[in-house]
């Protein structure tokens, strides 16, 4: 049996839980490679910015030892906003919405170890339902540059990953724990969590957390009331094993618990429709298996997973039972990828070869009474070829998707599809790598959101409904320089422009009410029936996004601007978006800062200004303003208690009143806007041993 040491699976997980990661495109506050970074046994969440899935194709990892905003965050915009094209929406935590490039999740994947999360429940809540305090990395494909992500990817994806006891234990510990208390000061948030993990042998670890965060209403800069009156519970178990020689076998269960009074649509925290019970809740389930052997051509990683996602609404609290109803999102699946390393006389070759295969189901109840249901399935095959021969880089890829889709979407329409990729780079000097991929695009219409599914009742089954295609195509360079003001000190610069070409746009057209729905024969606007169509134009994105990131001692600075605007080839008009209030989002400028005075301590500086967005001639185009927040942040870990750590931070400094441009927004009525929290001071105590 292959004896594995604690000290090595520690010394070999601290990268990974280094901080907040910001790869290529990062708004990163070091340039130091990562083997030179000091090594830390504190959970930290790492956040990846990947231009590519491929290694140092598009991408070069920029890591820092710590970054608050992570530590202490109760909502993913609290770090994934670090990402230059990367936007979160929402306020509440059951309305977390996140987009890249403007395109919401319905057009990206997202996992949670491995797991994908898909389908859509209600348009006024959030798909993503997860603690942050459970993180310890987050992965974002900012565009899809690989064949490897598959379908649900157009925008890209974000892969979050929870932590395990390998991160956690010190060299030759066996059993330890953290204890994690914070409170915030905006809606009196208290959030209270224990972690026990062991390696009770050489070759087994195991982990156990539980996690409860309670929050109160808190209030927007102007002193509006934002309503919630929540309570989350979260759990996490994880246990892995190495059984015989290369092989590993892991089991993991976590699970997100939101229950609590919430408006009647929580996107609009500020309604006066009064608030009602409601419930979010996901369960994760899964197994993966790992064989490495000394064979270079083998190296299989296997993942299998069940998630399910719930909404459970009570409106018997306002005495109006038309509005009960229970959504639910479940998806099982299965995924087998090997990784082969081959040296040729004409360079190397990276062969990732995969299969996987998923299926999505919903169920709806309303008052109690089965209402809908419904399924997909995907099934795809992948292949990709990093082929590296001196400075030159070549990344070709293919992938196949047999997509059998929703019954009471398209009719259950089976998709056969082939997509390719090639993406090249080329050092031109060192450390400096020009680059450029193309990607072709494919997206299977969805499952229908959750609560309008009546089984066809009312609703337009488009036979007719082609499959989202097109095509992302990227240039960039990236390049770091060295010892420019004092020996050591690194800048690293990076510049990136890119098309994602949209075609088949699928929409999602409602009824009922002053809507206008669509004729339940023709599908042609004007009837009374729900469905889906197929835009009669083609939508291009366009954008850039750029980073500087410069290291001296101990201090360093970032500095980010990105861009993302989308136009249709005929109107003009932008992509439309059933959540939030549009699409498109300002270029977004975004300063980092962290200085060590001390051994003991660190203190940041974090400044985002997002640039307002005009309308266009589209009736649902809307001027979005722009905003400007600050957020300041001290860590403190006393020499005299090992393990300890305080933290304290102030977001939104200057309590700006203010909406992120993927939030509801409505410059006219503010009570249909979807307001962020005001000055919030966070205040958090760890301590692990």
């Amino acid at each position: 049996m292959r004896e594995v040491k604690l000290s090595k699976l520690s010394s070999q997980m601290t990268v990974l839980s280094m901080g907040v990661a910001a790869v290529l495109w990062s708004q990163a506050v070091s340039a130091a490679p990562a083997e030179d970074m000091p090594s830390t046994t504190l959970q930290t969440i790492t956040v990846t910015a990947n231009s590519s899935v491929r290694d140092k194709v598009q991408t070069d990892s920029v890591y820092i030892e710590d970054y608050t905003p992570a530590q202490q965050a109760s909502h993913l915009s609290d770090f994934l906003n670090v990402v230059p094209g990367v936007t979160v929406g929402g306020t509440s935590a059951v309305n977390q919405r996140i987009r890249i490039r403007g395109l919401e999740d319905s057009n990206l994947k997202v996992t949670i170890d491995g797991a994908r999360q898909e389908g859509k429940l209600f348009y006024h809540m959030g798909d993503i339902t997860i603690d942050p305090d459970l993180l310890k990395q987050a992965d974002v494909s900012v565009g899809n540059n690989s064949v490897t992500l598959g379908n649900d990817a157009i925008g890209g994806a974000v892969a979050f990953k929870t932590v395990d006891a390998v991160d956690l234990l010190k060299p030759d510990q066996r059993i330890g724990a953290k204890v994690h208390a914070g409170y915030a000061s905006n809606n009196d948030e208290l959030l209270t969590s224990t972690t026990v993990y062991a390696a009770p042998t050489d070759n087994v670890d195991l982990l156990a957390y539980y996690g409860k965060r309670d929050s109160d209403s808190g209030e927007d800069g102007n002193g509006r009331e934002l309503f919630e009156d929540s309570k989350t519970e979260s759990i996490l178990l994880k246990a892995g094993a190495y059984i015989a020689d290369d092989h590993h076998i892991g089991a993991n269960f976590s699970q997100t618990e939101k229950k609590g009074i919430f408006p009647f649509r929580p996107d609009f925290p500020s309604r006066s429709e009064p608030p009602i019970p409601q419930q979010v809740k996901r369960d994760t389930y899964g197994i993966d298996y790992s064989f490495n052997p000394s064979n270079p051509l083998i190296d299989v990683d296997t993942n299998v997973y069940q998630t399910k996602t719930r909404i459970l609404r009570d409106s018997d609290y306002i005495n109006d039972p038309g509005f009960d109803f229970n959504a639910e999102v479940q998806t099982t699946g299965a995924k087998i990828q090997n990784t082969s390393d081959i040296a040729t006389n004409v360079g190397t070759h990276k062969l990732i070869s995969g299969i996987e295969h998923y299926k999505k189901e919903s169920e709806m109840e309303r008052d109690f009474v089965k209402a809908g249901s419904d399924e997909a399935t995907n099934t795809s095959v992948y292949l990709e070829d990093q082929w590296k021969n001196g400075k030159l880089t070549l990344t070709p890829g293919v992938r196949y998707d047999r997509y059998k889709s929703p019954e009471f979407i398209s009719g259950g329409k089976t998709y056969d599809n082939v997509v390719g990729a090639l993406a090249a780079s080329y050092e031109i000097a060192p450390l400096t790598q020009v680059f450029a991929s193309y990607t072709q695009l494919f997206n299977g219409p969805d499952l229908s959101q959750t609560i309008f599914n009546s089984n066809g009742d009312k609703t337009y089954v488009n036979n007719d409904l082609k499959a989202e295609e097109g095509s992302n195509a990227e240039v960039g360079i990236v390049t770091t320089l060295r010892d420019l003001t004092v020996a050591g000190d690194a800048l690293q610069l990076s510049g990136k422009y890119f098309e994602t070409d949209i075609e088949n746009y699928i929409e999602f057209v409602r009824s009922g009410g002053t809507r206008v729905g669509l004729d339940c024969v023709t599908g042609q606007l004007g009837g009374e029936c729900q469905g889906v169509i197929n835009k009669d134009e083609d939508f291009k994105i366009k954008g850039v996004e750029l980073a500087a990131d410069y290291k001296m001692n101990n201090f360093s600075m970032g500095l980010s601007y990105s861009r993302a605007r989308s136009e249709g080839e005929k109107t003009g008009y932008s992509i439309p978006s059933v959540t939030g209030s549009s699409s498109e989002s300002g270029d977004k400028y975004m300063v980092n800062l962290a200085y060590a005075p001390t051994e003991t301590t660190d203190i940041g500086w974090r400044s985002t200004y997002v640039a307002s967005v005009m309308p266009n001639t589209s009736e649902n185009e809307i001027e979005k303003p722009s905003y400007n927040v600050h957020d300041i942040f001290m860590n403190y870990s006393p020499k005299q208690v090992d393990g300890l750590k305080a933290t304290l931070g102030v977001y939104n400094l200057f309590d700006e009143a203010y909406a992120s441009h993927s939030s509801r927004l409505n410059p006219i009525d503010d009570v249909a806007t979807d307001f962020e929290k005001g000055r919030n001071i966070k205040a958090s105590l760890t301590y692990q041993f």
